[in-house]
């Protein structure tokens, strides 16, 4: 019986090893997720109407940022720039800021896997 508690434990953590592990390396981990090569594509707005600081929890590398960069940028009329020893986020919106964008930004940054 213990042999068998003791062998069902093992398995539990060589799966939860395994699925964080390919998680890694399909760029989907919370920090250092994705490859060696990071290209961060920076992001034009037409015009600047205002501009908002966040401050965003877990990114400690080159990979989080261009992540957190990413995932701003993909929105519409919005852009943002990362500061890593600051941990934050600048916003940069081609129209007024409302709570819906701002709701858009903080879910899509939490899916990536970070806090804010």
């Amino acid at each position: 019986m213990t042999n068998a508690i003791i062998i069902g434990i093992l398995v539990i953590f060589v799966f939860i090893g395994l699925s964080s592990t390919i998680k890694h390396f399909a760029g989907k981990g919370g920090c250092c997720g994705g490859g060696s090569s990071i290209k961060i594509k920076k992001k034009k707005l037409s015009k600047i109407v205002a501009k908002k600081v966040i401050f965003v929890e877990g990114m400690t590398c080159k990979h989080c940022k261009a992540r957190v960069e990413e995932v701003v940028n993909d929105i519409q009329g919005v852009s943002g720039s990362v500061n890593l020893k600051k941990g934050e986020v600048l916003l940069s919106f081609e129209n007024e800021i409302t709570d819906k964008k701002l709701t858009e930004i903080y879910e899509r940054i939490r899916k990536a896997g970070y806090s804010i």
